[in-house]
């Protein structure tokens, strides 16, 4: 019994680590005709990510008016395209991020008079939620413990991988910290300098005009 409760309790405990470092993004959002909306994730390189989307039906009586269209484009922060539909319902996208840093997902939908709302349901998963562990189970015939322990150890790896991707973003702050201080104390050197400068020019004046005048 005892050992029973011990595996519960790792188990609990390693799921709920997969929980908060799975990176998962599942929003429901409204975009107007002739409008363009976009969704930024920050997704490190080298890191699985996909995507999938379509437009909710207003009358799921009826089928979709031809009005409800949308464009869609996945761009990384250097402007490089991961995937492009024009003109669809819905779709979906995978890649492997190739650079770090922002990637957005853009939805625009053609201008219609009148104007119309289109829903959209988007699901962006990246890191080891981006993973399609069923498929996993299937092909590498494992047991769910073992399949379990495949997404902890990823999940470790991940969190290694966020921990290194921190510490590169925090000695980029510190660096850009120490450059702005040190722009900031010539500026002030400078600043200072131009000050005294103009003090001087303004006493040498006033004592040029005072010896003129003889009051002086």
């Amino acid at each position: 019994m005892k050992i029973q409760i011990d595996k519960q309790s790792i188990f609990i405990i390693l799921f709920s680590g997969f929980l908060l470092w799975t990176r998962v993004e599942s929003i429901r959002f409204d975009l107007e005709s002739g409008h363009t909306k976009c969704i930024a994730e920050d997704i490190k390189s080298n890191s699985m990510t996909v995507g999938k989307y379509h437009i909710v039906n207003p009358n799921e009586e009826h089928p979709l008016p031809d009005s409800h269209k949308i464009t869609v484009r996945v761009t990384s922060a250097y402007g490089n395209s991961y995937h492009y539909s024009d003109h669809v319902t819905e779709g979906h996208f995978a890649f492997q991020a190739a650079e770090a840093g922002d990637y957005m997902a853009c939805f625009f939908a053609a201008d219609q008079k009148p104007s119309t709302i289109i829903t959209v349901d988007f699901d962006w998963k990246s890191g080891v939620a981006a993973k399609d562990w069923a498929n996993v189970a299937k092909k590498g015939s494992v047991e769910v413990m073992e399949l379990e322990l495949k997404k902890m150890f990823d999940t470790v790896q991940s969190i290694h991988d966020e921990m290194f991707y921190l510490r590169e973003k925090e000695e980029e702050m510190q660096e850009l910290n120490r450059s702005t201080n040190s722009k900031m104390a010539w500026f002030s050197f400078l600043s200072f300098f131009i000050c005294l400068s103009v003090a001087g020019l303004q006493l040498w004046h006033l004592k040029s005009f005072f010896e003129k005048k003889k009051l002086i």
